[in-house]
C-alpha cells in the first residue's frame, strides 16, 4: 500500500470536522510546496452524468411507489 493510500484509509474513519481539517492541512502543504491541486473529474455533459449515476437508484424505482404512499390533498379556502 502506498503512503497516499494509507492516508486515504485513515481519512475514511475521521468524523466530518476532522476530515475537513485534514483536507485544509493537505491544501496548505500543496500551497507551501507550490503544487497544483488535482483536478476533480466532473462530467461535462448529460450523458456522462447519467452514466456516472446509473444504478444508484433501486431496481424497483419508481415502481415501488403506490397511491398509498401519496398524501391526501386538503381543500383550501379561496384567497379573496
Amino acid at each position: 500500500m502506498t503512503l497516499a493510500e494509507t492516508i486515504y484509509q485513515h481519512s475514511l474513519h475521521l468524523p466530518e470536522p476532522a476530515a475537513r481539517e485534514a483536507l485544509a492541512f493537505i491544501q496548505n502543504l500543496e500551497q507551501r510546496y507550490g503544487l497544483t491541486p488535482p483536478v476533480l473529474k466532473i462530467p461535462d455533459d448529460t450523458e456522462a452524468f447519467l452514466k456516472a449515476v446509473a444504478g444508484t437508484l433501486g431496481d424497483d424505482f419508481p415502481d415501488h411507489i403506490t397511491g398509498a404512499d401519496l398524501g391526501v390533498d386538503a381543500p383550501r379556502e379561496a384567497l379573496d
